[in-house]
């Protein structure tokens, strides 16, 4: 089991490069990842996200490269022609309006006008420092997936250990469930007497009415569900992505809750029954942070 919420980074020195993945993720429907690098990676972006998705399936995943690049090579200077012609073409426009002023437009002279010349110190992505960035970027996922792991271990003790905590509310309440029509019918019974007074009762309709409020109240079917659902949970929990399934599973869990307590008419039920939704709305929020 991985929790959604970790950290990771790593590092690739050699050479003259050095180079820094991070990862930061939190919990998120679906797997959305933002990337945070110099412009040299925009081309390599969908190859550091589909490195990503190999690692994780869910969350929202912020990477951040940085890079600092002291590898010795040859500095490229390149010449701004068309900037350079239009400074000579304004300077001859000068000369034929102010003849009267000196000329010293000479190469030299264009050349130290601004930007004719430029040192091209643009990096490229060449095959060293794309193998930096995997390397780094890898190493940085495997570290986030460990403190996933181990967060995610957390998770699955506390989650097991409220589970265990809705066993027994669930326990409870199968106990108590059995006895409420008959506790219904000796209400029922004694209401009719203290009404009726010496008028024979009619053991038949008393019976009748009995059965109609153990049928509206019968919870046998929910409680059956909720066991299934506590085995269901703790399967789940022994395997590896497991986030859906136990959210989907939640759900199963709340809707039987609701309808034990809407249907048992019983305050002992309703009492129980509200600390065991306590109890899985609990675990749903816990379930929120797993993958």
């Amino acid at each position: 089991m991985l929790s959604m919420t970790g950290y990771g980074k790593g590092e690739y020195c050699e050479g003259g490069l050095e180079l820094t993945c991070e990862i930061k993720t939190v919990n998120n429907r679906y797997l959305d990842v933002s990337i945070k690098a110099p412009r040299i990676f925009a081309a390599y972006e969908d190859v550091i996200r589909n490195t990503v998705r190999k690692k994780l399936t869910r969350g929202h995943a912020d990477v951040f490269v940085s890079l600092k690049d002291k590898r010795e090579r040859p500095t490229a200077l390149t010449v701004d022609l068309a900037l350079a012609a239009s400074y000579v073409a304004a300077a001859k426009t000068l000369k034929e309006t102010f003849p009267e002023l000196s000329d010293d437009l000479t190469l030299s002279s264009v050349l130290r006008y601004p930007e004719v010349l430029k040192q091209d110190d643009s990096q490229t992505l060449d095959e060293e420092l794309t193998i930096a960035l995997q390397t780094a970027l890898e190493k940085a996922l495997d570290t986030l997936n460990e403190m996933r792991l181990i967060e995610g271990e957390k998770l699955k003790i506390d989650m097991l250990s409220r589970m265990d905590t809705i066993q027994t509310l669930v326990a409870e309440v199968s106990t108590r469930a059995p006895q409420l029509a008959e506790e219904y019918r000796e209400k029922l019974k004694n209401r009719v007497q203290e009404y009726l007074e010496n008028v024979p009762m009619d053991e038949g309709r008393l019976l009748s009415e009995v059965a109609v409020f153990a049928d509206r109240t019968n919870i046998d079917e929910e409680l059956t569900r909720l066991k299934s659902h506590i085995e269901q949970f703790r399967s789940i929990c022994e395997e590896g992505v497991v986030g859906r399934k136990l959210d989907f599973l939640v759900q199963e869990f709340n809707r039987e809750a609701n309808t034990t307590c809407s249907k048992s008419n019983d305050v002992a039920i309703t009492r129980t029954g509200l600390a065991l939704k306590n109890e899985i709305e609990k675990i749903r929020e816990q379930v929120q942070n797993i993958e």
